[in-house]
């Protein structure tokens, strides 16, 4: 009943204008950077993940290599997702991330315990260089000055903060994160945060990832966008996903977002997602850039949900967002999920 409940709030909000129709294409709010540390980028990849064998596969989807980045900088990789943006002709904007790192009991980063970090100063330089970016930061609310760094984000024109808790040591539940929390909701500042099981790092804390421990922040007012649905894991025995939908019902202020969900580890979760009534109102486009790379995605995957022709259509596109939006229409993502972000995120900010 209460998600019938939900779909018909859903449906009367959208009626009622609360989503516009797209004019300029789509924003695509979940897009990662990385480097090297490169052109003092200020970028750290740790032990663990340098080592790792995801590393290299990474730098080769940003289209990039390291002696590249050692000679032109870490900006390179930015450079490159502006310019697949500005060659895009369904995504006009992309939110590109930051990525604070685990914080020790002093309030400092912990440099032994971090696998990677993305500085807000750098992803903030090199978006701002670029008018299809967007700034998306990442502080750690742990940070004995985190929230000066967060209105110093705000000032420097950030569009949503973004976390992973499984890495970066954060129990979104912690009472003691409550004035970060306030300070958000001040702001006006969607919290993006990574909800389910997280397999793309060395390691992970995934209790962190328990979507029911969200109900904080949204308790207290805060925009909260879960990613990926979180359509991996379970916790207390129970599907990750299974466990975030309730939360639905219970606060109008959560929303989650559809990037990975076409990956090959979790395939039919999109087209399940759209099955359930009202959710597909509180759904964000978004990529988790640079992961659309075969043979981690490929149209053909979804033959059982797809016909031939249409995957076979949208495996020909060169661009990938433009591939991106051609899956995720043939799965029948409605167009509402794609304009979301536009109306979600306080664009204005994004010059």
């Amino acid at each position: 009943m209460a998600r019938v409940v939900l779909a018909l709030t859903c449906a009367l909000r959208t009626a009622a204008g609360d989503v516009a129709a797209p004019t300029d294409g789509f924003v695509d709010i979940h897009a990662h950077a990385a480097g090297i540390g490169a052109g003092d980028s200020g970028v750290f990849i740790g032990r663990a993940m340098r080592d790792s064998f995801r590393f290299p596969i990474y730098l080769r989807a940003f289209g990039v290599t390291r002696e590249a980045l050692e000679r032109d900088g870490d900006g390179l990789v930015i450079d490159r997702i502006a310019a697949h943006v500005a060659a895009s002709e369904r995504v006009s904007r992309a939110v590109v991330l930051a990525l604070d790192g685990v914080v020790d009991d002093d309030g400092d980063i912990d440099w032994n315990a971090t696998q990677v970090y993305v500085p807000n100063g750098f992803v903030a330089r090199e978006t701002a260089r670029h008018p299809p970016l967007c700034f998306g930061a990442s502080v750690n609310p742990h940070r004995r000055d985190a929230l000066e760094r967060l209105a110093r984000v705000h000032e420097d024109g950030a569009v949503l903060l973004k976390w992973i808790p499984n890495i970066m040591g954060i129990d979104p539940a912690d009472e003691a994160i409550r004035p970060f929390y306030r300070r958000l909701v001040e702001l006006g500042l969607p919290l993006l945060t990574h909800a389910g099981q997280e397999r793309s790092f060395a390691s992970a804390v995934d209790a962190y990832g328990d979507p029911l421990r969200l109900e904080l922040p949204l308790s207290m007012g805060v925009t909260v966008i879960a990613a990926h649905i979180a359509t991996t894991g379970e916790n207390a025995g129970e599907d990750n996903f299974e466990r975030i939908l309730p939360l639905f019902e219970a606060y109008p202020n959560l929303y989650a977002d559809i990037s990975s969900l076409t990956q090959i580890n979790k395939l039919g979760y999109l087209t399940r997602a759209l099955r359930v009534p009202g959710l597909p109102e509180r759904l964000v486009y978004g990529t988790d850039w640079p992961l659309q790379f075969f043979p981690l995605v490929s149209p053909y995957y979804h033959l059982n949900h797809i016909g031939f022709a249409e995957a076979r259509s949208a495996a020909a596109l060169d661009n990938p967002w433009d591939r991106d939006i051609a899956l995720k229409e043939a799965l029948h993502v409605p167009w509402h999920v794609f304009a979301r972000g536009a109306e979600l995120l306080p664009m204005e900010r994004c010059l």
